[in-house]
């Protein structure tokens, strides 16, 4: 199936049944998980399996047929998703995030065309980070005339989620056209549209969907990261590119006020830590009952088997109370998000939201770490064998959780804690 043929995908309409198919597709995905991990690539038959299960279109709002769910339920897909292979719950991850921002920026027009296809099994991507800027909030790719100036313009301060100010789309008459080269583009290879963000001529920060086979797009499988290796997060070289008709947004404008869209976008790359957090603890757990044998001090203390050796007693105790301290953080994060308004009111509201999130993700990633090195210690030098590709979950962990430093979370945390301070309004708090 090629990435512009939808398939035939059921339209999920509340929490409990997008909880329930994230469960079925966790399942299915399971047995592949190491395969995948193995391979590196894209892997689009895992993708195609999450674009059927209807999960892609739980965040579109009701009333334009989606289920529109509570981000409690949305971290609990996320993080049922991870447990089993966290490469494919990051593949949405950029898809969630263009969902919410049209939502909140778009035209009744666009949400509508955008929507309906989406609602249909069509997977947004991403196109958003730069590789060579002079940070990681800079922008060097360019929207201008066709048949005008293209490449590198002058960076503005803008990434993920850029802080500038943006007036609108342009307003320039006639066909636009992307020029840049953007990296880590989870989800892009399988993607309907690819959602780029770029500085237009007044200087503004604006987001254009361009379709992924379209004129001047190439999308790279060059990904070749330690972990989260089936993530095929590459490189999207855009000479050229037309945008979609109409599809242009003032990205940056949502960064003018209080805005609670970094917060959700964070939530979901939190919900994954968790999860891949809780899928090393299972595999420590299954292997320590039927795979370690016990130290012999243990054994000649009388304990017959691994799982009776009372330091793997504590130190299993200590693991699960760590992944269940993370799982309540990652739903009370979810729980502040639900009755915080859409577009918060004010600073304080948004700071709440935003600081609820960044102590699940800071937590979350580092238990994920603890947890997926600790089970070495648990499980014995026998799970070491590389046939178990237990390390994934160390990879996979280690990787993802360096997307945006957790120092600066915990920073912001503590300054609000002590000080009251709000902290500042890009979309990676």
């Amino acid at each position: 199936m090629s990435a512009t043929e939808a398939p035939t995908v059921p339209v999920l309409r509340s929490d409990d049944e997008a909880v329930a198919a994230a469960a079925v597709l966790a399942d299915e995905l399971r047995p592949g998980a190491i395969d995948r991990d193995r391979a590196g690539g894209v892997p689009r038959e895992a993708l195609a399996a999450l674009d059927r299960s209807g999960l892609i279109g739980i965040t579109v709002p009701r009333e334009h047929g989606g289920a529109e769910v509570s981000h409690v339920a949305l971290a609990e897909v996320v993080r049922l998703i991870a447990a089993a292979d966290p490469a494919i719950a990051q593949g949405p991850q950029g898809h969630f995030l263009f969902v919410d921002v049209l939502r909140q920026l778009g035209t009744r027009e666009q949400q509508a065309r955008v929507f309906a296809d989406v609602l249909a099994g069509r997977r947004l991507g991403n196109a958003l980070a730069e590789r060579g800027t002079p940070h990681a909030m800079a922008l060097g790719t360019t929207l201008s005339p066709a048949g005008g100036a293209s490449g590198a313009g002058a960076a503005a301060d803008g990434d993920d989620h850029p802080t500038v100010a943006a007036g609108g789309a342009s307003a320039v008459d006639g066909p636009l056209v992307l020029n840049g080269t953007k990296y880590y583009c989870t989800g892009a290879a399988t993607s309907h549209r690819i959602a780029v963000s770029a500085v237009d001529a007044e200087g503004d920060v604006v987001v254009a969907f361009v379709l992924r086979d379209g004129a001047g797009v190439t999308v790279e499988e060059d990904w070749n990261a330690m972990g989260q290796r089936a993530t095929a997060s590459g490189t999207t070289t855009l000479r050229d590119a037309p945008i979609e008709d109409g599809l242009l947004l003032p990205y940056g404008a949502a960064y003018t006020g209080p805005q609670l869209l970094g917060a959700r976008a964070q939530l979901v790359h939190a919900a994954i830590e968790v999860g891949i957090a809780g899928g090393a603890f299972a595999d420590a757990v299954t292997f320590v009952r039927e795979r370690s044998r016990p130290y012999f001090e243990a054994a000649g203390a009388g304990y017959d088997r691994a799982s009776d050796d009372p330091h793997v007693l504590h130190r299993t105790g200590e693991l699960s109370a760590r992944l269940h301290a993370a799982e309540g953080l990652l739903e009370r994060a979810g729980r502040v998000l639900d009755r915080l308004p859409h577009v918060p009111a004010t600073r304080e509201e948004a700071a709440e939201g935003s600081l609820a999130v960044a102590e699940a993700k800071a937590f979350g990633s580092e238990a994920a770490v603890a947890i997926a090195s600790e089970l070495f210690a648990l499980t014995g030098a026998s799970a070491t064998d590389d046939k178990h590709d237990l390390h994934r979950h160390w990879r996979n962990a280690r990787t993802h959780s360096v997307h945006d430093p957790i120092r600066w979370k915990y920073h912001h945390v503590g300054a609000g804690v002590l000080n009251d301070a709000v902290p500042p309004n890009p979309g990676q708090i």
